[in-house]
This record gives structure tokens, sequence and C-alpha cells, in this order.
């Protein structure tokens, strides 16, 4: 008999337990994204402790590394770009895509310097151009490249990070650098770079609010909750851009000339994932395959989110 107490007060801690673990959303996040202006305004945890639930953040430094703890489960839901989801669905991933950001085309492009040569995408042919490897930025330079005639074979790629293509850049070992806001716009400014072409016609470079299967089947009025607090936070950026660049300016630790000028030529939103939106990132996926970059196709219609 004591045996079998003490097995049932195991059975019910363990059961308290995951009531309790049920009743902590985890949200990954980034310092430069919407969701980080989402728990600097503090609404979130508001609104969810109204549905009897708790918030908790948890910082990562890129997409990928938030995208690998939402696949191991250490967190329900998070904001990242367009290809880390890619990379993810490929690998096995049971990710739900459950809202997308506007485009942000306009902070993404490619950077030459100010007395470059360079002109035209054209030019660069026979040129050796920075980007990240399955980043936007390598999609955005196949496209603008096919748009001009040219491929990848036609440019010398120089596969580096944003920081180190950043010192390649500025120290003259590359001749452009494709990448994405703030670091264009930081090397607009502080780096007397100039943008050749954004990605107006090119790429959307939409963010996109992505859930474990798990949590967005048996969480959808907290998920409902999330999504209608990211556009309220969304419509605050908009309007208030005097304090979101102190905001953004402080986290960054970088100078208001440059946030400013990412601020100012993106507009903060939420939309429904849409068939174009699918088309976009399915484009996106299909170009990856053709490239090697990712080992097999994807349907990305299948990991939306039914709405």
């Amino acid at each position: 008999m004591m045996v079998l107490l003490l097995v049932t007060g195991c059975s019910n801690n363990d059961s308290d337990a995951a009531a309790d673990e049920d009743k902590v959303v985890r949200i990954g996040y980034q310092k430069n994204g919407p969701l980080f202006i989402l728990k600097s305004l503090g609404s979130l945890e508001e609104r969810l402790e109204k549905l009897g639930y708790k918030v908790e953040w948890k910082e990562f430094q890129d997409g990928p590394s938030l995208l690998e703890a939402l696949n191991t489960g250490s967190i329900d839901f998070g904001r990242t770009g367009n290809t880390p989801p890619v990379f993810s669905q490929a690998s096995g991933s049971d990710l739900k895509y459950v809202a997308a950001g506007k485009s942000k085309f306009e902070g993404s492009g490619i950077l030459v310097q100010k007395d470059s040569t360079i002109e035209s995408v054209n030019d660069l042919k026979g040129k050796k151009v920075a980007f990240s490897k399955g980043s936007s930025s390598h999609y955005l330079i196949v496209k603008a490249l096919e748009q001009a005639g040219l491929s990848l074979d036609d440019i010398e790629p120089a596969y580096l990070t944003p920081g180190n293509a950043r010192i390649a850049f500025e120290q003259g070992q590359v001749d452009a650098w494709v990448v994405w806001d703030p670091y264009t716009s930081s090397t607009e400014v502080n780096s007397d770079a100039r943008l050749l072409v954004n990605g107006e016609g090119l790429t959307t470079d939409r963010d996109f609010f992505v859930a474990t299967e798990k949590f967005a089947s048996n969480h959808k009025e907290v998920m409902d909750a999330i999504i209608e607090e990211v556009t309220v936070s969304m419509d605050w950026a908009n309007n208030h851009h005097p304090e979101l660049i102190k905001l953004l300016a402080d986290a960054l630790k970088m100078d208001e000339e440059s946030v400013t000028k990412a601020v100012e030529r993106r507009e903060y939103g939420v939309e429904a994932i849409t068939e174009e939106i699918i088309e976009e990132q399915q484009e996106l996926a299909d170009l990856f395959y053709k490239l090697e970059i990712i080992p097999k196709k994807i349907s990305i219609s299948k990991a939306v989110m039914e709405q």
C-alpha cells in the first residue's frame, strides 16, 4: 500500500509540473526583430496573464539558432527571417508558419563603395561579391544576377558572415557586399558605401512568425493573442519612430543615424500567410534545392498553420 501511495504521489506531482509547464509560453527573439519591440512594450505579459499564462523570453543571436531551439522544444514560438525556416523544414522539423511580416526589401541590397566603377548589376561580372551562404542575401544576389542575364558562375562568391564581410568590404578585399538592415544602413552611414540596388522586384525579405506544431495545435487562443499583440506593437513602431530609434540604438549599440535610416525605410506589420506569400517562400526553397543548399525538396504549404 505504501508503495502504491508513493507512486501515486509522484504521478500527481509530475502531472502538476506538466500542467505548470503548459502555462508558460517560451518565446525566442532577436534584438533587431519585432518580438524585441513587443517584449520592450510589456503588453504581452499582461494579455496572457488574463488567460492564465506566463511569458518566458529567450534571446538568440540569429535565426538558425532560434530555429534549432524551436526544433528541440526549448521554445514554443519565435520570429526569424525567410531562409532559416526553409533549412529547418528540410532537416525534418515540424515547425508551423503562423504569420508573416511586411516586406522589408528597401533595406536589403547590394552595397558597393561610393567611388566604385560598378554602376549596375551587369558590372558585377568577374567581381568578388560577399554574402552569407544560405541567407536571404544569397537568394537576393542570385535573383539580381538572373535579372541581369548572369549567374553565380559569372561572379566570384565570397561566403562570409556579415561581421567578416563588413571588414572585407571596408578593406577593399571584395568589390560588393549583399546584406540586410541594419548592416546595410550602418555601412552606408559609416563606411562610405552606396546601395547599388535594393531588393525591389527581387525579394520581399519577410519576417516569419513560427511555432512548434504541438504549441500551434494545442494553444490556438494563446497564438491568436500573441499575433494580436505583435500587430499592436508593430503599429506602435510605425507611429513612434523617435522612441523606436532610441530603443533599437541602445539595444544594438549602434549610432542613431544608422538606426534611423533603417527604421524610416521599413514598414512594420503582420500579415496572414496568403497563397502569394506561400509561393514566394516556395520559390526560395526551390532555388536553394536547385543550388544544392538544402538536401531535399520541401512543400511550404504543408508547414503553414491552418487559419
